[in-house]
C-alpha cells in the first residue's frame, strides 16, 4: 500500500501522498538546517559548562558543516547505489543518534565527536530527500513550488536556529537544543519506512563507492577553513599556516587525480560539461558565503556590541524569521514570471544591500532596531537567491543523476557557508592583523563574493538566459 512513490514513468503518486512525503522531507531538512546555526548562541553557555574556550568552540560550528558538505556527494551517491529510501533511513537514524549522543555529551571532545556524526548523517540523508522532491513532482510549476518549500523550510531552519537557541538555552540548557530534535527524527524515519519506494538506479553488481574521493573531497575544505582561522590567531606558528593551505590544493588536486581514475567515481568529471549546472553551484557557493555571514554578524553584534544575553539575541532574530516567511510565499509566484536567473541577480542584490547595512549600522554604533532593515533584505537574499539557483542547479534532471545533482547543489551550500565564514569572519574579527572596524571589513569581503557570484549568474550560458520556471 505504502510502497511504490518513486514509480515508473507515468505512474506517478498520488497528490495526497506526495504531500505527505513532502512534509516529511522538509521536517528532516528543518531539524537538519536548525542544527547548522541553533549552537551559535548557546556557544558562551557550551563553552562555561565543558570548560573550553572561545577558539575550541569554533570547531562545534565548523565541523558540522564542513563534514555534512564534504561528505555529501558520498550521500548522493548512495541513494543512486542502494536505494534512496535503505540511505535515507540509514542517514537520518544516524543524524537522530547523534542529536542524542550530543544532548547528552559529558566531555568537549565527545560533543565534537557528536557534531562530526550529525554532518555524517545530514551527508547521508539529504540527497536521498532531495532526490525523493524532485523525482516526486514534473518539472514545471509542480516541481518549483516543492523546491520553495524544501528551501523555505531549510532557510526558516537556519534563522529559527538562532531563536530557539536563545529560547530553550535560556529557560532549559543548551543540552536540550540536540535532544529536542530526536522525537520529530524518527517520526521522519517511520515516513520513510512506509512511504518511500526503495527505487535504485544501478545494480549490485557495480564497482565499489568511491571512498578515497569522498575523503579528499572533505578534508580540502577542512584543511583550508583550518588554515584560515588559524591565521587569525596571533600566536599561530608561522608555518602551520602555509602547511595547512598546501594540504589543502593538494587535497583538492589529489580529489580531481581520483575522479578522473575511479570506475564509479563520486563525481564524474562529465557532470561540468553542463555549464549551466557549474554556474549555478558556484553562485551558490559565494551567495551562501555571505548570507552565512550574516547570520554571525547580527549575532556578534547584538552579543558583543549590544551586550544583550542569550533570549534578548535570540528573540531579536525575529524579524529574518518573519521575514522569510513572507518571501517563501512571494518567490514562487516571481519565479515563473522573472525566471530563475533574474530571481538569482535580485538575491544576491538584496544580501548585498544588507552587507552594507550592517557596516553602516555599525559605523554608526546604533541598536539592534537599526539592524531589521538588514535583516528582511537577508531574507529577500535568501528567499529569492537560493530558490533560484536550486531550480537551475536540478532541472532537466533524470532518475540516473536526481542524486548526484541534488548532492552537488547541497555541498555548495553547506561548503561555501562555511568557507565564506572562515574567510569572511576570520579575516574581518582579526584584531591583530588590522585596525579597522571588523564588521566593515567582513561586510566588503562577503560583498567581494556576492560581485563575483552576479557575474557568474549573469553570464549564464545563452540558452538559459531568459529560463522560466514555469
Amino acid at each position: 500500500m505504502f510502497s511504490g512513490i518513486l514509480s515508473s514513468p507515468g505512474h506517478g503518486p498520488s497528490p495526497a501522498r506526495a504531500r505527505l512525503v513532502l512534509c516529511a522531507m522538509s521536517m528532516l531538512q528543518f531539524f537538519i538546517a536548525v542544527d547548522v546555526t541553533v549552537v551559535n548562541i548557546a556557544l558562551p553557555s557550551i563553552g562555561a559548562d565543558l570548560g573550553v574556550g572561545g577558539h575550541a568552540l569554533t570547531w562545534v560550528v565548523v565541523g558540522y558543516t564542513v563534514t555534512g558538505g564534504g561528505l555529501l556527494m558520498l550521500g548522493g551517491r548512495l541513494g543512486d547505489l542502494l536505494g534512496r529510501r535503505r540511505v535515507l533511513v540509514l542517514g537520518t537514524s544516524l543524524f537522530g543518534a547523534a542529536s542524542l549522543l550530543a544532548g547528552l555529551a559529558p566531555e568537549f571532545w565527545l560533543l565534537v565527536v557528536a557534531r562530526l556524526l550529525q554532518g555524517a548523517g545530514e551527508a547521508i540523508a539529504l540527497p536521498a530527500a532531495m532526490a525523493v522532491i524532485v523525482l516526486q513532482f514534473p518539472d514545471g510549476p509542480c516541481r518549483s513550488r516543492a523546491l520553495s518549500v524544501w528551501a523555505a523550510v531549510a532557510s526558516c531552519g537556519l534563522v529559527l536556529g538562532f531563536v530557539l537557541s536563545g529560547i530553550i538555552t535560556a529557560h532549559l540548557g543548551w543540552r536540550w537544543i540536540f535532544l529536542i530534535s530526536v522525537p520529530f527524527i524518527l517520526v521522519v524515519v517511520l515516513a520513510a519506512v512506509f512511504l518511500v519506494g526503495d527505487h535504485r538506479t544501478v545494480d549490485e553488481d557495480s564497482p565499489p563507492l568511491d571512498l578515497p574521493g569522498a575523503l579528499l573531497l572533505t578534508a580540502c575544505p577542512l584543511l583550508f577553513i583550518f588554515g584560515v582561522v588559524e591565521a587569525a590567531e596571533p600566536d599561530t606558528p608561522v608555518w602551520v599556516v602555509p602547511v595547512a593551505l598546501i594540504a589543502a590544493a593538494a587535497a583538492g588536486a589529489g580529489f580531481v587525480r581520483v575522479e578522473a581514475r575511479s570506475r564509479n567515481p563520486l563525481l564524474p568529471l562529465r557532470f561540468f560539461s553542463d555549464r549551466r549546472r557549474v554556474a549555478a553551484n558556484l553562485a551558490t557557493m559565494l551567495l551562501s558565503g555571505a548570507l552565512s555571514t550574516s547570520f554571525l554578524l547580527f549575532t556578534f553584534y547584538l552579543q558583543d556590541r549590544l551586550a544583550l544575553g542569550p533570549l534578548g539575541a535570540g528573540l531579536m532574530m525575529v524579524p529574518l524569521a518573519l521575514g522569510l516567511i513572507m518571501f517563501s510565499m512571494l518567490v514562487p509566484r516571481l519565479l515563473g514570471r522573472w525566471g530563475a536567473r533574474s530571481c538569482v541577480l535580485a538575491g544576491i542584490g538584496f544580501t548585498a544591500a544588507a552587507m552594507a547595512t550592517i557596516a553602516m549600522v555599525s559605523a554608526l554604533d546604533a541598536g539592534g532596531v537599526a539592524l531589521v532593515p538588514a535583516m528582511v533584505l537577508i531574507a529577500a537574499g535568501m528567499g529569492f537567491g537560493i530558490v533560484g539557483l536550486q531550480y537551475i542547479a536540478v532541472s532537466g534532471v533524470t532518475e540516473d543523476d536526481a542524486g548526484i545533482a541534488s548532492g552537488v547543489q547541497r555541498a555548495a551550500d553547506q561548503l561555501g557557508g562555511a568557507t565564506g565564514v572562515a574567510v569572511c569572519v576570520g579575516i574581518g574579527f582579526a584584531p591583530a592583523r588590522h585596525a579597522l572596524d571588523p564588521y566593515l571589513v567582513t561586510a566588503l569581503l562577503a560583498a567581494v563574493g556576492l560581485m563575483v557570484g552576479a557575474v557568474v549568474a549573469w553570464r549564464m550560458p545563452a540558452a538559459d538566459l531568459h529560463e522560466r520556471a514555469g
